[in-house]
């Protein structure tokens, strides 16, 4: 992985067509806004990116930052496959790079290489390994031996396609085809789009901008308007210095909507083994759990 590996493979123009036309599609869904389909956007919002992409994705199944049923993992590994960020094996095995190679050579995303590579040009170029489950399975070897985790791998794209066949066919029914068209536009188009920007952000904005609290050895930075647009990821500064932590938040000010959702979960009786970084406000440094 890195940018000198993608870019000599060239421009992934599938990749590159399909983030085009999510774009394209969001910029219409302007001319179709209702308080309905703004409100059903919302929610898959919430589903996909924070109980997906931040409370499974990142926090269970790359850190094991805690532990729920099988049942309620899967679940919400499905959730996240709706934000078009691919499943759990190549999200997971991605982002375990990250902070093997953090802003060094090697690091999928990391704003040395430009702030537009670390959002959005790393993922354009190269080779998909989405459903390339063996070619993963060193850097995720505790999902590799899931067989729901290899199948929605490879199948990643079913859920959002059949969310969006859903939303078409209901708006239709309940008020023409126009009204189909806006449902699918907001609740797929718009969302994916803005979602995927908001997990970006994590990628560019808070290795470039933001106050550091500990000194990782990466670039690292606490971004309290990323953490706003992604349920707390933002404060990215404290999760390198506690990677394992299923709290990011670690002061009463840094809003972490992803870790209430885990600590609902344990209220519920469904999470469990919940890891929480210690912070020594008069020694602050990347250890203690």
């Amino acid at each position: 992985m890195g940018r000198e590996a993608a870019v000599s493979k060239g421009m992934n123009w599938i990749t590159v067509g399909t983030i085009a036309a999510f774009h394209v599609g969001a910029l219409a869904a302007l001319f179709f806004f209702s308080w309905q389909r703004l409100l059903v956007a919302a929610i898959i919002y919430v589903l996909a990116i924070n109980v997906g992409i931040g409370m499974c994705y990142h926090r269970l199944l790359t850190h094991r930052g805690y532990h729920v049923p099988k049942w309620v993992e899967y679940a919400m590994a499905v959730c996240a496959t709706l934000a078009l960020e691919g499943g759990p094996i190549f999200w997971v095995s991605t982002h375990r790079v990250h902070h093997q190679l953090s802003d060094q050579e090697g690091d999928p995303h990391t704003p040395r290489e430009g702030a537009w590579w670390a959002h959005t040009g790393w993922i354009l170029f190269g080779e998909a390994l989405h459903a390339q489950t063996e070619v993963l399975a060193r850097y995720s070897p505790d999902l590799h031996r899931d067989r729901f985790h290899i199948w929605l791998s490879k199948y990643h794209w079913l859920p959002l396609t059949t969310s969006g066949a859903l939303l078409f066919g209901l708006g239709w029914a309940f008020g023409g085809p126009w009204s189909g068209i806006g449902f699918l536009l907001w609740g797929v188009m718009l969302r994916v789009t803005l979602g995927l920007h908001a997990t970006w952000l994590v990628n560019s904005a808070t290795h470039l901008w933001g106050s550091r609290r500990f000194e990782t050895r990466d670039d690292s930075r606490n971004s309290w308007w990323v953490a706003l647009l992604t349920g707390g990821e933002g404060w990215h500064n404290n999760h390198h210095a506690h990677p394992v932590s299923a709290r990011h938040g670690l002061r009463w000010y840094e809003v972490d909507p992803n870790f209430y959702g885990i600590w609902i979960l344990s209220k519920l009786g469904l999470a469990k083994k919940i890891q929480i970084a210690k912070y020594d406000r008069e020694n602050p440094k990347p250890a203690g759990m």
